[in-house]
């Protein structure tokens, strides 16, 4: 998975038009989680979501999920079911690579479902830079044209906020740059 994601952090360095290994370099020493999730099935599905409308605050997500599927994103102004298929994964960008990207790539916004007959399980690895990094746009995306849309912050400040603070939904890089600057104001850190 680690490997994996240093080739997917490439290909987005190349998209973007940065040198090929920024993104690569930044994350050869991340943080990782790997997590294992299981929705028990539920008669009255329509009532209960697995977990409810939100962006990762990661950087990058990737996940396998089983056959009975339960991952939607919302786009083009729907929820859209994301079909599983046993020889694919997902990959969600999160609100970190998109603080990464200077608001160039936007963090997926998506939810789970339940199923009403199956349990449903999924396994997901969520990467992180590591906790002291500085995340800060490339120079490269940073012009008169496109100016910096969020401040410095290190993932163990993000992190902090979404488990103290604020649980992550729709909002949540939103409501943590406030957070973090009166933070600063107040620490001076």
């Amino acid at each position: 998975m680690r490997k994996l994601s240093l080739v997917i952090f490439e290909l987005l360095g190349i998209s973007l038009g940065v040198d090929r290994f920024h993104y690569s370099k930044f994350f050869e020493d991340a943080k990782s989680i790997m997590r294992f999730n299981y929705y028990p099935r539920c008669n009255n599905a329509g009532l209960t979501l697995g977990t409810g409308p939100h962006h990762d605050p990661t950087s990058l997500t990737i996940l396998h999920q089983d056959d009975v599927g339960g991952l939607e994103v919302f786009a083009d102004n729907k929820w859209q079911l994301i079909r599983p298929r046993p020889d694919a994964l997902v990959i969600n960008l999160g609100d970190t690579f998109m603080a990464l990207s200077n608001g160039r790539y936007k963090s997926c916004l998506h939810r789970a479902v339940v199923n009403r007959e199956r349990q449903r399980r999924s396994l997901v690895f969520f990467v992180n830079p590591k906790e002291d990094k500085i995340v800060r746009p490339p120079r490269d995306l940073v012009c008169r044209e496109a100016p910096r849309k969020y401040p410095d912050f290190t993932w163990s400040h993000l992190y902090e906020f979404t488990q103290k603070h604020y649980r992550a939904d729709v909002d949540t890089l939103q409501s943590f740059i406030p957070w973090l600057l009166s933070s600063k104001s107040s620490s001076n850190f």
